[in-house]
């Protein structure tokens, strides 16, 4: 198994209230990747939201290839997006990237 750090990236259509950003935040954070070597020297944020309501998700997913771990990521991410009362057309997501592989996990 190999550990990736995966970026979704979306855009919030609907705003991001602070106790939903709290609720999303707390449904990522078993994947985030500031747990990886990658995460802490890059100083990843589990969730980065810009002022346009376009956001991205970077998670650390372990997998035996960059395909499973993209969709372990997506599903991940849904899942949290869903727990903070997004539906998916209201937090649309673009494709997922890898966007890092940490060989020292």
């Amino acid at each position: 198994m190999t550990t990736y750090v995966i970026t979704i990236p979306g855009t919030f259509l609907r705003e991001l209230t602070d106790d939903a950003r709290s609720t999303l935040v707390r449904n990522l954070r078993p994947a985030d990747p500031r747990h990886t070597s990658l995460g802490r020297v890059e100083e990843l944020d589990v969730l980065t939201v810009n002022d346009n309501g376009t956001f991205s998700v970077r998670l650390e997913v372990e997998a035996d290839d960059s395909r499973r771990a993209e969709e372990a990521a997506r599903r991940t991410a849904a899942a949290a997006l869903r727990e903070a009362g997004y539906t998916e057309d209201e937090a649309p997501t673009g494709p997922a990237a890898v966007t890092g592989i940490d060989a020292q996990a």
